[in-house]
């Protein structure tokens, strides 16, 4: 009995220190680690903002800006996120209604329920890609020809990577 309670205390101990894990994380085995962590960080900071962010998450460390570029950036992003907290206050009932479909779509865990509610929460949020736009107008005079690059990748636009966070596993 003095066994299986040490064992107990003993495995609970070993539970409680583990860290938490992510059930999926992006791919940085081509980052050096302490890039990583600076990625994997800006990665959940940008995500909480939402449509607020002006960038896809990510995409300044990606882009490596330097802390002068991004103290140039941030009147831009600081407009962007009010223009888009308008945006989003006067479309809250479409947006709700989209967010409740794809909802409905994950409880019934259907793929393509799941692909066309988020297609409609996509279309509710394009109507914000114009202001979008000409806040990247602004922004590109700050970067490098190398961020450029990295900013007119396809793969790195916020429509093309919306759909297909790193951490959501129905994006696949």
């Amino acid at each position: 009995m003095k066994n299986k309670l040490t064992l107990l205390a003993i495995g609970s101990a070993l539970l409680l220190a583990a860290p938490a894990l992510r059930a999926q994380t992006p791919n940085t085995n081509s980052f050096p680690l302490t890039q990583t962590v600076e990625y994997q960080t800006a990665l959940a900071n940008d995500r909480s903002l939402g449509e607020r962010a002006l960038l896809p998450p990510g995409l300044k460390e990606k882009m490596r800006l330097t802390d002068d570029q991004r103290a140039e950036l941030k009147p831009i992003e600081d407009s962007f996120a009010a223009t888009s907290l308008q945006y989003q206050m006067s479309n809250q009932p479409r947006i709700d209604a989209a967010l409740e479909a794809e909802r409905q779509a994950r409880a019934n865990n259907d793929p393509g329920q799941i692909q066309v509610a988020r297609e409609q929460l996509q279309q509710v949020w394009g109507g914000l890609q114009s202001d979008r736009d000409t806040a990247i107008i602004h922004v590109r005079p700050l970067l490098t020809p190398d961020q450029i690059t990295i900013l007119d990748d396809p793969k790195n636009q916020w429509r093309e990577s919306h759909g297909h966070e790193a951490n959501d596993p129905s994006a696949n």
